[in-house]
Order: structure tokens, then sequence, then C-alpha cells
């Protein structure tokens, strides 16, 4: 499948097809385990606005184990913090075989990707993570075999991860369930059905999910999402609602004892750094794909 040259800002920037082509792949890359040469020669751009661990080392240590190199770059200390985006994403066009930006601003990404004439991948902003998305894809499906007619309960803030992660469910035929507090309901519309009571989330789902609740940005709200998600806290109870062989999904770095408990974090069920390590390899499929 040819996806040479196109930007991945969002999950629906895939068809149906086009995503299990790349899960396919990223499973692929992971059984083989082997240094390759595909990207030889080839740069990868990587603009930093937000604070980053799996996503710089992911795309940074997937690079090199494709042959090629990544840039590090920190948006306050480029070109980038003065408002030329266009011109800069211009000029990382003439350099680089690639870009990965990881900001706050959607808005600022799509200016990127339509002043750039290399692929561009969104490495998160304030709306989507859909590379996290097909790492969470990858994970569901190497415990559970499959991902249509699977049920998916998150439970808490309705985060960027939520937004990416339900529309690639809408995608595969998965169903997901959000339970939230009254005015954290998602901004952009996603398959998903709204619940308030986190029980009903939980209830018979094969996933079950979560977030942070206090996002990067959202520091001088802290005191009232912690009082607002109190009750929102996937524990060993919350588990027990689930199917006996129920997964738990994050994204990481977990808040222990707020969005999630260190039992459930740490027990056998939880997935989190499965799914951590898979962001190396849909990040090598990506960059293969892409570039």
């Amino acid at each position: 499948m040819n996806l040479r040259g196109r930007d991945f800002l969002e999950v629906t920037d895939l068809s149906g097809s086009e995503l299990d082509y790349l899960l396919k792949l990223s499973m692929k890359l992971k059984r083989e385990r082997r240094l390759r040469d595909d990207l030889k020669g080839r740069s990868l751009a990587m603009l930093f606005a937000k604070t980053s661990t799996r996503t710089r080392v992911s795309f940074e240590v997937a690079m090199a184990q494709l042959g090629g190199h990544a840039i590090n770059l920190k948006w306050d200390e480029t070109n980038f913090v003065k408002g030329d985006i266009e011109d800069e994403s211009r000029v990382m066009s003439r350099y680089c075989d690639a870009i990965m930006a990881r900001l706050y601003l959607h808005e600022h990404m799509k200016r990127i990707a339509r002043a750039s004439d290399k692929p561009v991948i969104n490495g998160l902003d304030d709306d989507h993570h859909p590379c996290q998305a097909l790492a969470d894809l990858m994970t569901i499906v190497e415990a559970k075999g499959r991902l249509e007619g699977l049920r998916m309960g998150w439970i808490g803030d309705s985060t960027n991860v939520f937004t990416s992660l339900s529309q690639a469910a809408d995608l595969v035929g998965m169903e997901t369930v959000i339970a939230t507090p009254k005015g954290y309901e998602p901004r952009i519309k996603t398959k998903a059905r709204i619940v308030r009571d986190p029980k009903e989330a939980a209830k018979d789902s094969d996933v079950l999910a979560t977030d942070t609740w206090v996002s990067l940005g959202q520091e001088s709200e802290k005191e009232k999402r912690m009082r607002d998600f109190e009750g929102y806290t996937i524990d060993s109870r919350m588990l027990a609602l689930a199917k006996p062989d129920a997964i738990v999904l994050h994204c990481l770095p977990a808040q222990r004892g707020y969005e999630i408990s260190s039992e459930v974090l740490d027990s056998p069920r939880c997935l989190a750094f499965d799914e951590a390590e898979n962001r190396l390899h849909t990040a090598k499929a990506l960059l293969l794909s892409l570039i």
C-alpha cells in the first residue's frame, strides 16, 4: 500500500484498510527486530514545543534502526518561536525528508503541513495524538487477536489521546463508551457514547483506558480537576466490572492514585508498558511508509 509523501495529522487521515496495513507492518517489524537500511541517508526533523519522553525516544530510535538520522529541535530554540511557521517549514523541507512535530495548537500543525512538501507527522497536539492511537490498537490486537466488535470503556478526561483512539476505534469497528464529568465532554465528535457513571463505562468492557486528569498546559486547573474527577479512578473495583479477560491501557506518564491505581497499573492486566514499547514499532512503520 502506497502512503509515500502523505501527512499523518489525525487518525482520520487514514482509511480503515490503511490503518490495518500500518498495524500489520508494525507487528511484522516487532517480530523481526532487526536493523535495516531502508532510510539510510534520510533525516527526520523532530520539533518539540512540549516535553516528551516516549515520542522523542521512539522516533529517534526508529530512525536509527532504519538507518536514518533524527534531529531534535526545541520550538523555543528555533525561529518557529517568532511565528515564521510557513517560512521555517519550507526551509525544513529543503533539509529533511520528514517532520515530526509535538505542539500545542493543532492549527500550527496544519500550517506546518500546508507549507511543507515533505511528510508531516503529528507527534501530539492539544487536540490529537494519532501516533499513540496506533500503538494502542497494536497493543489491543496483540492481546485480543482482533479489534472489530470489542467494547472499550474510557474513564476520565476526554484528552487528545481519547480523541485519536476513539477515531481509530470508529475505523476498526470497536464500540467506545466514555465516562466523564459534565463539562469535560469530547470537543471532537466521534461515535463514542458519553455517560457520567464510570461504572457504566467499565461494565462488560474488553478494554479499559484512561489518561491523566491534568494534561500539559492545564496545571493551573489541577485542584479543580482533581475534585471534578473524584471517583473516576481505574482501580481493582472498577476493573472487576469489566470482562474477566479485560485489559487496561494508559499512555503514560501516569499519576498513580488518581486516574489509575498502582495496584492496577502494576498488574498483568495493564499493558501500559507494552503500549509504550509499541510506540517504537508503530513509529518505524509510519516512517517506512511515509518517507
